[in-house]
């Protein structure tokens, strides 16, 4: 099941970035523009974590903090341009589980909240599903009707990639970003071995292809149509 992330941030340009990333990421993302509004969102749609901004226009941020605080305690994580020390003091004693000054990078942001789900939802089973095929990250193995599927370390990122990701469409630029790190110039043809290497192994019984090309695009993990 996804997590849910609110954004309560009254920066429109700001919410648009954390929403594709965040949704990107696998999350399920709400967001308010008001403190107010935030607080309904919150009650309704009971999010795994909330990112939040302080100045906000009506109730700002530090007083939603305590109200969701008083509520609950779903991970909170300011996001604010207040940058003093004293700030930050406030904003955590507030009742903020973390505190990340604007300007931030995007990287940074994402870690922290991989960071308090794993803190605050010890209970979460590190296992992805998807048709037959069932992915354990916790010991990094694969398997599909029930045989174990042998992975090389970059296979099983690529295939872990894909499973967090299904029916979405990766392009070629985003799977290389993700699984190398680092963009090859769309040259290497080590991308296209690499998925030949996965389908191999996951239809080496015979079973129905999940990793499909999308001309000039890149790949999807679904099943046939």
């Amino acid at each position: 099941m996804k997590e849910r992330i609110l954004i309560i941030e009254d920066d429109e340009a700001i919410v648009r970035v954390l929403r594709r990333s965040l949704a990107y990421e696998g999350y399920t993302v709400d967001a308010a523009f008001d403190g107010e509004t935030g607080l309904a969102l919150a009650r309704d749609a009971h999010p795994d974590l909330v990112i939040l901004d302080w100045m906000l226009p009506g109730m700002d941020g530090l007083e939603v903090c305590q109200r969701l605080r008083a509520g609950g305690n779903v991970p909170i994580l300011m996001l604010t341009a207040k940058d003093t020390v004293s700030d930050r003091v406030q904003g955590l004693d507030a009742g903020a589980d973390d505190y990340m000054v604007k300007p931030f990078q995007l990287e940074e942001l994402l870690a922290r909240v991989r960071a308090l789900l794993r803190r605050t939802q010890p209970e979460r089973v590190p296992v992805l599903n998807f048709a037959d095929l069932v992915l354990d990250t916790s010991t990094r193995q694969a398997m599909r009707k029930g045989r174990t599927i042998s992975l090389t370390a970059k296979e099983y990122d690529l295939l872990e990639l894909f499973m967090r990701h299904p029916r979405q469409v990766l392009t070629r630029e985003m799977i290389f970003d993700r699984v190398w790190g680092y963009d090859f110039g769309g040259e290497s043809n080590v991308l296209d071995v690499y998925i030949r290497y996965l389908r191999q192994k996951l239809e080496s019984e015979g079973e129905n292809r999940l990793i499909h090309t999308v001309r000039g695009v890149g790949y999807v993990l679904r099943e046939d149509e």
